[in-house]
């Protein structure tokens, strides 16, 4: 199907500006009623809060959004609702005959077998970091025809990025441990997540760098082993029903009690707005935070 050339297009990354990933756009794919031709005017259906942020960026038009967008934003007000972002509506997505659906590659697992028993085409974007948002805005600038438009946000992007490199250095970069809770479960956020890339951005050490997953399971022993200096505690959901979970956790888990960085104070609950599953605009104040936690412990 034309969505599993879509999938694929779309985590390249821009090879002129050598970020992470690399490849060619066929910007013509084949569809079921020949090559499709791009006018700029195209259906699209956001089905998160990241990708309608971008397709607002680039000045796209959306015919769907998910309903947290809908309640946020008067620029979506036109759009239908397609439900929930993790469980969108498969009815709904296919009554708007969309030319495009875009959707976080965090989600292709759970929601490509859903699509494709819908027969609807999607693109899965890789959001995993701030490079690779950006390598998909610069993918798709030619496949929306907003190619002025991607460029400026990738200029952009790249002032901004030097400019943070020169404001935070450190003598001894601090070990970060990075949980990532659920009510009743929490995972370690490895380097390949969202929440890790903005870490690394920030020159601190992931003491879970030897990692391939974007979240593994870790026992506390072996946590504690890795000797973090600070520890980041961020929800993927219901952000206080996970603070409440964690203070337990750590109140009544009594190894907690001989991590360095508990014994020192040096656990910090990260604003939810702030610090999701997919790379947002919002990463600048995300970096800020970080900075604002770095001083705290130095």
């Amino acid at each position: 199907m034309r969505h599993r050339l879509l999938q694929s297009v779309l985590i390249l990354a821009l090879c002129a500006l050598a970020l992470i990933a690399s490849g060619c756009v066929d910007q013509y794919p084949e569809g079921k009623d020949g090559p499709k031709v791009i006018t700029g005017n195209e259906r699209v259906v956001a089905t998160s809060r990241a990708v309608a942020e971008i397709m607002a960026r680039l000045d796209v038009d959306v015919i769907g959004v998910p309903q947290t967008e809908l309640e946020a934003s008067d620029r979506f007000a036109g759009a239908a609702n397609i439900g929930a972002s993790m469980n969108p509506d498969m009815e709904i997505i296919r009554s708007l005959q969309p030319d495009w659906v875009f959707t976080p590659k965090t989600l292709e697992a759970s929601l490509s077998p859903r699509f494709e028993a819908a027969r609807i085409d999607v693109a899965f974007l890789n959001l995993r970091s701030i490079d690779h948002m950006y390598a998909s805005i610069g993918e798709l600038g030619p496949l929306l025809k907003r190619e002025s438009e991607a460029q400026k946000l990738i200029a952009e992007y790249e002032i901004f990025k030097a400019q943070y490199h020169e404001e935070i250095a450190f003598d001894e970069p601090p070990r970060v441990l990075i949980l990532m809770g659920l009510p009743g479960s929490y995972l370690v956020a490895t380097e390949n997540s969202y929440i890790g890339s903005l870490v690394a951005m920030t020159g601190a050490v992931n003491v879970y760098d030897d990692e391939t997953q974007e979240f593994i399971s870790a026992n506390t022993e072996n946590m504690l082993s890795r000797q973090p200096d600070i520890i980041l505690r961020a929800a993927h959901a219901l952000p206080e029903d996970v603070v409440d979970m964690f203070d337990k956790e750590f109140k009544e888990n009594d190894i907690w009690k001989h991590f360095d960085a508990v014994q020192d104070g040096h656990v910090f609950d990260l604003p939810y707005s702030e610090f999701g599953m997919s790379a947002t605009f919002d990463y600048p104040q995300a970096l800020e935070t970080l900075k604002s936690i770095y001083q705290q412990v130095r």
